[in-house]
């Protein structure tokens, strides 16, 4: 087979603090590489290729310290350039083979799926060990205060269900305010998420508010500037921070800038808007759409508002006085581009450079539908949303509704049913192509305000959930938890999947559920593996997959099924045995045996059976 899905029975390596001695160097810093061999594995000689200025430069590895099963191998490289690709090769008689971050190959490899270093600061340590909770504030909770209803509204009544494919989807109003948050932070707390992403809570003239009318306050209905000064002192005293989302490719119609543009053709924000006589209202909006006027970043002055100057919209949010923790940028992909018009490097960069002026331990992730490398390359987002390299393959595995289509996907199509191998190979595709640093800076998620719940694309399965969760909650990067999926709210759409939460009758929520999920997120935040870890593939089958999550301190094996199951795992291959049992199917010794007739997970602490010399 000329590409091999990453083992650890074969050649491994990753960005993680095991493999790298420091994955934010400065240039001129020297950096230890390591890579771990098993004995199974045999070769001769192995080197590490690297660029300087462009130009490959190959550094051979010499033995650093061995072991009953396997063997440590490193190098130290200096940091030349900003950016450094790397790869290892292993050579023997009429033999050479390739690891780079995508996996491993007996045949020459272009550089795009390189191992990355990026000499510039890191990523906020903060995030490592953070769950997020999303939160889209018309639906989540309801205070007693009134609020004004604005015209464009059709009140709701709290516990009715959304209009699906209706003139009503986007201008239905719930009442759920800023207020309403702040009076469930206990629950939160006890959920035991540590963050909150809000989608927008600026003026607009819908529901889900990505039709901004002003960027510099708070809507009214959510409760305003006071109310939001409220909940970000009271998620600060439970250590909970907030993130904003911003819409940096458009705004709304209802914005003064377009209303001044419309009036004033000689106005500054007449260049902020991209002209277009072919339509009747005379601009080019987001997807032709009238309601989202798209943003020309061309304009000096649009620049200075957005990012640039010392009160800018970017600025103003991260200040102390407004307490957000970081921005998500709605469709952080189309941001500056139109066309064979093409700024969005300099909006993304300058975003980035913004937020490090005012506060350099911002968190800046994008939503990108499809995972585009060049855009987290280290320089630009922190990171993305990880729909296409984590949610896509996730659903694609575990969804048994197939009435569920393409959709949000991007997929003309129904999703197809992949197995295990896929669903590792996609993932270990696309994680290949960014910077280890990149994807742990990603959000990861199993659903949002954009798509069908979780629950409802396993048709209600709930244990299948479990597995979902168990995978979202153990996996490398940021996970985002969406309202709701921890009492098993449903959802066929992203209009479908924005239902409220129903405090008053809590009799339909599913409390064994949520028990669950509170277990595996206070997992997720205590583990040392979880936090520092990289991610190493020890069993890979069609219906279960297992993976180690390896730091300094700790290592943690992760099991889970999506069905029947009887399998083994022989942790004597990696030198390991159980030392404790975290959470679902308990374990003890060299051996952990699966059987089981439904979904099926396990999560336990190891620790190593043998002892390392050199």
């Amino acid at each position: 087979m000329s590409y091999q899905l990453p083992s650890s029975l074969l050649p491994h390596h990753d960005g993680s603090e095991l493999y790298v001695s420091n994955s934010a160097p400065k240039v001129g810093d020297k950096v230890v590489l390591r890579v771990r061999v098993p004995h199974s594995y045999t070769f001769a000689k192995s080197f590490v290729r690297l660029y300087h200025d462009g130009e490959p430069r190959s550094f051979e590895l010499t033995l650093e310290k061995k072991g009953q099963t396997e063997s440590w191998w490193s190098v130290k490289v200096k940091i030349e350039n900003l950016s450094t690709q790397y790869r290892f090769v292993f050579v023997d008689v009429e033999k050479y083979e390739w690891l780079n971050a995508s996996g491993f190959y007996d045949h020459d490899v272009h550089s795009n799926n390189d191992f990355q270093i990026v000499a510039i600061p890191a990523y906020p340590a903060w995030i490592r060990s953070s769950v997020f909770y999303q939160i889209f504030p018309d639906r989540f909770a309801k205070s007693t205060a009134k609020r004004p209803i604005p015209e464009w509204a059709i009140p709701r009544e709290w516990n009715e269900l959304p209009s699906i494919g209706s003139k009503a989807t986007g201008t239905e109003l719930f009442g759920g305010d800023l207020a309403g948050v702040e009076e469930h932070l206990d629950y939160v707390t006890e959920l035991g998420v540590n963050g909150i992403y809000f989608t927008p809570f600026f003026p607009a003239r819908s529901n889900h508010r990505y039709d901004a009318s002003s960027f510099t306050e708070v809507d009214p209905v959510l409760g305003g500037d006071k109310a939001m000064f409220k909940l970000v002192s009271a998620a600060k005293k439970r250590k909970i921070r907030l993130l904003g989302d911003l819409t940096s490719n458009h705004c709304g119609a209802g914005h003064p800038w377009l209303a001044k543009a419309q009036r004033d053709k000689k106005s500054k924000e007449r260049a902020y808007f991209y002209w277009d006589k072919s339509v009747k209202h005379g601009y080019v909006g987001w997807w032709g759409l009238a309601s989202l006027p798209k943003l020309n970043f061309h304009s000096k002055a649009l620049r200075k508002e957005m990012y640039e100057g010392k009160k800018s919209i970017v600025k103003q949010w991260l200040s102390p006085k407004y307490g957000m923790a970081g921005w998500r940028i709605d469709v952080g992909n189309m941001t500056g581009r139109l066309g064979a018009d093409d700024m969005h490097d300099e909006v993304m960069h300058g975003i980035r450079k913004a937020m490090d002026q005012v506060k350099p331990d911002a968190w800046l992730v994008a939503e990108n539908g499809d995972f585009v490398a060049s855009d987290l390359n280290g320089f630009g987002w922190h990171g993305a949303m990880n729909y296409q390299g984590f949610m896509r393959p996730v659903w694609n595995w575990v969804n048994l509704n197939t009435t569920i289509g393409g959709g949000f996907q991007g997929l003309p199509f129904s999703m197809p049913k992949i197995n295990g191998k896929q669903l590792v190979a996609s993932m270990s595709s696309f994680n290949g192509s960014i910077p280890w640093r990149s994807l742990v800076a990603s959000m990861v998620l199993l659903d949002s305000h954009d798509t069908a719940r979780m629950r409802t694309v396993v048709l209600g399965d709930k244990g299948l959930h479990l597995t979902a969760m168990t995978l979202l909650l153990t996996y490398p990067g940021v996970p985002s938890i969406f309202a709701g999926d921890e009492i098993g709210l449903e959802g066929s759409s992203g209009e479908d999947s924005r239902r409220t939460i129903n405090w008053e009758d809590q009799s339909s929520w599913d409390t064994a559920f949520l028990s669950e999920i509170k277990k595996l997120v206070a997992i997720r935040k205590k583990h040392d593996a979880f936090i520092n870890g990289g991610l190493r593939w020890v069993l890979v089958e069609d219906d279960c997959l297992a993976f180690l999550r390896e730091s300094k301190k700790e290592t943690v094996l992760v099991f889970i099924s999506r069905g029947k199951v009887k399998t083994s795992i022989d942790l004597t291959k990696h030198g390991y045995v159980v030392k404790e049992s975290l959470y679902g199917i308990s374990g003890t010794g060299s051996t952990i045996s699966v059987k089981a007739d439904k979904p099926t997970q396990g999560v336990w602490v190891l620790e190593s059976s043998q002892k390392l010399s050199g």
